[in-house]
């Protein structure tokens, strides 16, 4: 019999196959599975809260417990209990950083609606079709310190656009950067990520980090399988993410995560390499 009081799973590629716009019935039948054997449970993504709820059929008991815009946004029990700001001056000297990249840009949020502060709007649809489709063109970052921005690539090879984020580490060390898909990067506070956002959740839970499980398969859940001993990596995640976790288990079109939930749901222990 387990102890685990917390679940928690990346969406994109972990408990969502890419091209699906919601999770399955079968994973969100696993998630009341688990809140019924006493276990907190939700996901723990890099977009922002407003964008998550569609994703789970906008059933309120599968977000109540959230990590969302990596780690900057966290909530328990439908509870915001964490919400850290960007640094307005920081993003400003990304964007100046940016401005002699082509194809590169920043965009912020504004609620659900992305900001573009740099870059043009076709070099923001070749990293994520569905921000470009959605965005405001401002072409400078506002006043207001937001929750949640973007950098995206347009179509720069990968060697340069992990090279400028190296840069943009070393130059702007207010806000740190991770790549959790190619052509796309996060910017988070420094020191805000999904491995400190389970911490705070741990702490008012009263729990250990033993008694939590993660799922992740890409660059931004690396610092939440390298902080959990029960992480866990689905079949078709990257190598940088697949070293970071302890557990694996099998691809996320085949529903390996909400598997694994059930299992963990009715007390069983269901990983073993």
């Amino acid at each position: 019999m387990n102890d685990i009081k917390l679940i928690l799973t990346d969406i994109d590629g972990t408990i969502l196959p890419y091209g699906k716009k919601a999770v399955s019935e079968r994973a969100i039948a696993a998630f009341h599975a688990a809140q019924d054997a006493g276990i907190h449970v939700g996901p723990a993504t890099g977009r922002g809260y407003t964008w998550v709820p569609p994703f789970f059929g906008n059933d309120p008991a599968c977000v109540a417990t959230c990590i969302a815009t990596n780690g900057s946004e966290v909530f328990l029990d439908g509870r915001k209990i964490r919400e850290s700001h960007l640094d307005v001056h920081a993003l400003r000297e990304v964007a100046r950083e940016l401005q002699s990249v082509p194809g590169a840009g920043l965009i912020t949020f504004e609620g659900g609606t992305p900001l573009l502060c740099e870059g043009l709007v076709d070099d923001l649809a070749c990293a994520f079709p569905a921000y470009a489709d959605a965005c405001r063109v401002l072409g400078f970052v506002p006043d207001e310190a937001p929750i949640k921005a973007n950098l995206f690539f347009g179509n720069l090879p990968a060697h340069e656009y992990e090279e400028l984020v190296v840069h943009l580490h070393e130059v702007v060390p207010a806000l740190d950067f991770d790549i959790p898909q190619p052509g796309f990067a996060n910017v988070m506070p420094h020191g805000s990520n999904k491995a400190t956002a389970i911490d705070v959740l741990a702490e008012g839970l009263g729990i250990g980090l033993d008694q939590v499980v993660v799922f992740g398969d890409n660059g931004n859940d690396v610092s939440m399988l390298s902080r959990v001993p029960n992480s866990v990596a689905v079949a078709n995640a990257s190598d940088e993410a697949r070293d970071a976790a302890r557990w694996h288990v099998g691809h996320c079109d085949d529903e390996a995560v909400a598997e694994a939930i059930e299992a963990l749901a009715q007390g069983e222990w269901p990983f073993t390499c």
